[in-house]
Order: C-alpha cells, then structure tokens, then sequence
C-alpha cells in the first residue's frame, strides 16, 4: 500500500458563504435576479449534455412511489453494496506525479486537437449548468428531478453559480470570491465525513465550481486553482473509498437501481476530473499521466440505463445489459493504449468489445471515446 499523504488547504479554508452581509455579493445577485430568462433555457437540449428538463409526467415518476430512487437508506445498505476495487490513495496522491516520477508511469500525450476538444467540451458542461438548461452528464437525473431531491451541495451549487451567467460589469472577481469561499467551506465540512451521499455531492459541487471559475471566469490557470483541484483530488478519494462498483456489478448479477445510480456517478464525475485536470496541466505547460489508478473501473454505462427514469424502466435495460455482457461491462482501460504483449486474437476481441459498447453508450461516453481513440488509438 502506498504511504496516504495529508493534503491540507490553506488557499481553500474560510468562513462560510452568508450572502447578506456581503455587498458585492448583492449587487451581483440582483444582477443575476434581473437577467430575463431565455423562453427555451428549460426545453433547448444540448448534444454534450444530459439535460435536467422532464416533461410533468417523468417528474411524477422520478418524485414519489416505488418507481423513483430512494436515497433515505443509501447509509443502511451502501457499505454492504458498494465496494472499491483500486487503491483511492493513488488519487489523492495524483498530483504528485508531476513532480514525483513513479516508476511504470505512462505519459499521456494529447495532440493539440484533443486538448482543445477537451477543453470544449468541459467548458459546455459548466456554460450548460451556469445557464440553468441542464447539469453535466456526471450528475444523474434522480439527483435534481425535485426540490427535495437535491441534496445541499449540490443544489447550493447550481444556485450560486446561476450568478455567474452574465455577471454585471467589474463584478467577476466578487462571483470568484464568492465560488471560493464556498468551495473552501465545503472542503473543510466534508473532509472525513462519513455520509456517502454527501461526499458524492460535494464531490460533484466543488468540480462544478471548478470549472465555472476557469471556463466562465477566467480563473485559470491560477495557484488558487492548483490547490482547489489538489483538494478536489483529495476529496475524490474519500469518496471513491465509500465504494466505486457494486458488489453485484462484480457477480454479473442486477444490483439495487440507488447503489448503482451512486457508483456511475462517482465514476463519471471521477473521469471528468480527469480530464479537466489534463486541461489545467496543459494550460500550465506540465505533463500528464495516464490515470493507471482506475484500472479495471466500468466504462461508462449505456444511455439506456443512465437516462432510465423509472425503476421498472432501469431493471428492463439492466436484464438487457446482463445478456449483452454475459462476461463483464467494458472497462475503462480497454479504451487505453493496446499492451505491447496483446496478439492479434485478444485485439480483435477488444475491438468487438470497444465497438458494441459504442453501440447503445450515451453523449458522455461517445466524447470520452473520442479522446482515448485519437489519443491512442486501438
């Protein structure tokens, strides 16, 4: 096991976000009180992102009965469900690989064009969520169907950052301070908690942070920013301790549809981090590593099984799922350079796995899809 090592926060620790005393704050927020909403903002889709909006009917399943996500009881069975496969540790301790070689690292090097597509397509994640016309396809529908759905973090977030849709003049560095200062209470509240859902959704929050201060902004690259994303990686590995698969997931066997909900968005969020990390590296002139530390994590799932918005709907698609990959779901590593030692059966039978996971995969895996093959091929 390698040694933990402590990352601590000075840049990211301050008192708690109170809005009423600050009048910057104020100003901005009736600035974005004033802004007229846009008549499509809630029924424009976009191709990148898994939108928000349902018609009344998909709110009315997604919101009581048997048919919706119960969450109450994630604590009671999430320790016997969900388990971690890969060393967390190695997350936390990630940004030291810039600094610190580690021997079998692998450098990843993006071609101009896919650095720039990355940087694309993050940055319609964030504009997307700062505009209210939907969240990033790493937050699952069941986490803002309702009000009551959305868990503090989270729906803290996606109101702060509406203030940063078309902030008033001179008032960007008020909505910075604003996004940081939450971001540092968040870190300080849930660093060693226990409640998994928590860490999921702050997890969530802060990377959303993130990339509305670089994209929308213009924080980046910044020491501030560096020590967020070290703190981000920080928080990552709490989270991802608290269990990245399910344990039917590994006996290719149909897990509960709350359990599962939770390990895709932790390893959709947990790639999108990636990413965005590669960005901010590039942007200041370091080197990246392939992410080795998530080996043999699932690839991301279909569209059919992440947009389900009713149980008997998602239990459907899951039974299909089970028949299709009798041998396990496609791997996140499959999708990563071909080993030198692969022959030529075991490469044609990864390309057949690669291609029939693209056959039903939704915009998010398709874009990360995108990256790995012209980054390396196969």
């Amino acid at each position: 096991m390698p040694t933990t090592i402590s990352v601590t926060a000075p840049l990211l620790s301050s008192p708690a976000y109170e809005p009423s005393t600050e009048p910057d704050v104020q100003r901005l927020a009736a600035g974005a009180a004033m802004q007229p909403m846009d008549a499509t903002s809630l029924a424009t889709p976009s191709p990148t992102i898994a939108t928000g909006s349902r018609d009344s009917r998909s709110i009315e399943s997604m919101s009581g009965g048997s048919e919706s996500p119960d969450f109450s009881g994630l604590e009671t069975f999430a320790n016997a469900e969900l388990l971690c496969p890969i060393n967390a540790d190695d997350i936390s301790n990630r940004w030291l690989n810039t600094y610190v070689p580690i021997p079998g690292q692998r450098p990843k090097d993006y071609p101009p064009s896919v650095t720039s597509y990355i940087y694309r397509i993050l940055k319609s994640y964030a504009a997307v969520t700062v505009r209210g016309r939907g969240v990033p396809p790493f937050v699952h529908a069941s986490q803002t169907a309702t009000p009551t759905a959305t868990r503090p973090p989270l729906s803290t977030c996606l109101t702060l950052v509406r203030m940063c849709e078309r902030p008033l003049p001179g008032s960007e560095a008020a909505a910075a301070e604003v996004l940081q200062r939450e971001m540092g209470s968040l870190y300080e509240q849930q660093h060693g908690a226990s409640d998994g859902m928590a860490l999921l959704t702050a997890f969530q929050a802060c990377l959303i942070y993130c990339m509305v201060l670089f994209f929308r902004l213009g924080q980046g690259p910044s020491p501030f920013l560096r020590q967020a994303m070290t703190s981000l990686q920080d928080l990552a590995c709490s989270c991802s301790r608290r269990g990245l698969v399910c344990a039917a997931e590994q006996r290719r066997a149909r897990p509960r549809w709350e359990a599962w909900i939770v390990a895709e968005a932790k390893r959709r969020t947990l790639f999108t981090m990636y990413l965005f990390d590669s960005v901010l590296a590039a942007q200041d002139g370091l080197p990246t590593f392939l992410g080795t530390e998530l080996r043999g994590l699932l690839a991301p799932a279909s569209r059919a099984l992440w947009r389900a918005q009713t149980r008997q709907e998602w239990e459907t698609a899951y039974n299909v799922h089970l028949a299709d990959w009798a041998e396990g779901g496609l791997r996140i590593d499959e999708l990563w350079p071909v080993p030198a030692d692969m022959n030529e059966a075991g490469l044609l039978e990864r390309r057949h796995r690669v291609d029939h996971w693209l056959e039903s995969v939704d915009e998010y895996g398709t874009a990360l899809y995108a990256v790995t093959s012209c980054t390396h091929g196969g």
